[in-house]
C-alpha cells in the first residue's frame, strides 16, 4: 500500500498542481488509514470496505480529533479511491457516498429507562424538599418540557383533573402537553404535604417553590438533578435536558408519532425532532450489532 500511496501523492501533485501542505496532510491521513487497516488484519486496499472507512472515521472521532480534520480525511479517502478506480487498481469505489461528518449531528445525551428510574426513585418520599424535588423530575420525564418552561410554571398551568400542562416555550409559544399517573401521584403528593410548608400562610402563583418561599431557579433544579443522580450512582453527565431528550427517545422507540412528538417538544421544526429518530436508530443499530449472529 505504501506504493500505491506515492503513486497517488505523486499524481496529484504533478496532474492537480496540490500544496506541498496539503500533500503533507494526505500522506498522513493515508499513513494513518493504512496503519488502521493494518491493525485490522486487511493487507489489500481493494478488501477496504464502506463499513472499514467508516470506522477508521469513529476511531479518529474517538481519538479527539475534530470534525473539520476528519472531513479533510474523508476528502483524501475519497480522492484516493477515484484515483484507485481510474488506475484499475480497485473494482469498486467504497468511499464515494459516505457523508461528510461536517454533516454529522451530534446526538443528545440519553438516559436508558432503568437509569431513570433510579433517578425519579432516589428521593425520600418524607421530605418536604424531596417530595418537591420528585415532583419536578416525575413532570419533566412525564412532559419533556424545558426546564426553563418547568421553572416558570403556575398553578393554573396545571390541570391535575384531566392531567395536562400548559407551559410557554421559544418565543412565548403555549403548547399542552399531558402526563400520566406517576407525575400526578408526585403532584398530588407535593401540593398537599409539602408546598403549604413553604408558603407559610404567604401566596405565590409558582408551581415550584423553594423553602423561603421563592419560585424555584433553573439553578437550584440543576442543582437537584446533580444531588439524585448521584445518589442514584449513575456515572453519565447528566443534565436537566437529559430528561428532555430521555422522554423523546424512549416515547419514539414504543412508536409514537413524530409529530405528535414535535408538538409536545414545541419545536418550531420537524428538523429538529428527527434527531431522536437518528438515537433509536443508533441503539437499534448497537443491539443488532451485539445479538446478531453475523453483525
Amino acid at each position: 500500500m505504501n506504493e500505491l500511496i506515492e503513486q497517488f501523492l505523486s499524481y496529484i501533485s504533478v496532474e492537480r498542481g496540490m500544496a506541498n501542505n496539503t500533500l503533507s496532510s494526505y500522506k498522513r491521513d493515508l499513513f494513518r488509514f493504512r496503519d488502521f487497516l493494518k491493525s485490522k488484519k486487511i493487507d489489500s486496499i481493494d478488501k477496504a470496505s464502506r463499513q472499514m472507512i467508516n470506522s477508521f472515521m469513529m476511531a479518529e472521532r474517538e481519538r479527539g480529533l475534530g470534525s473539520n480534520s476528519v472531513s479533510r480525511e474523508l476528502a483524501c479517502l475519497k480522492s484516493f479511491f477515484k484515483f484507485l478506480l481510474k488506475e484499475n487498481i480497485i473494482k469498486e469505489d467504497a468511499a464515494t457516498i459516505i457523508e461528510s461528518p461536517k454533516l454529522w449531528k451530534k446526538l443528545p445525551s440519553t438516559l436508558n429507562i432503568e437509569e431513570v428510574e433510579a433517578i425519579l426513585n432516589a428521593s425520600n418520599a418524607r421530605d418536604p424538599m424531596e417530595m418537591r424535588d420528585k415532583a419536578a423530575l416525575e413532570l419533566m420525564y412525564a412532559t419533556g418540557m424545558r426546564v426553563s418552561e418547568l421553572v416558570h410554571l403556575k398553578m393554573d398551568d396545571i390541570n391535575m383533573e384531566v392531567g395536562f400542562a400548559k407551559c410557554f416555550g421559544k418565543g412565548s409559544k403555549e403548547r399542552i402537553v399531558p402526563f400520566g399517573k406517576k407525575a400526578k401521584e408526585s403532584l398530588v403528593r407535593y401540593l398537599e404535604k409539602s408546598r403549604p410548608q413553604f408558603l407559610k400562610k404567604n401566596v405565590s402563583n409558582f408551581l415550584f417553590l423553594t423553602r423561603l418561599n421563592k419560585q424555584m431557579s433553573r439553578q437550584t433544579f440543576w442543582k437537584i438533578i446533580k444531588r439524585y443522580v448521584k445518589i442514584a450512582r449513575i456515572k453519565k453527565k447528566v443534565t436537566p435536558h437529559s430528561l428532555r431528550h430521555s422522554f423523546a427517545t424512549h416515547i419514539l422507540e414504543r412508536g409514537a408519532d413524530l409529530r405528535i412528538v414535535q408538538e409536545m417538544l414545541g419545536h418550531a421544526d420537524i428538523s429538529t425532532t428527527q434527531i431522536y429518530t437518528h438515537v433509536s436508530k443508533d441503539r437499534l443499530k448497537s443491539i443488532h450489532q451485539k445479538f446478531h449472529p453475523r453483525p
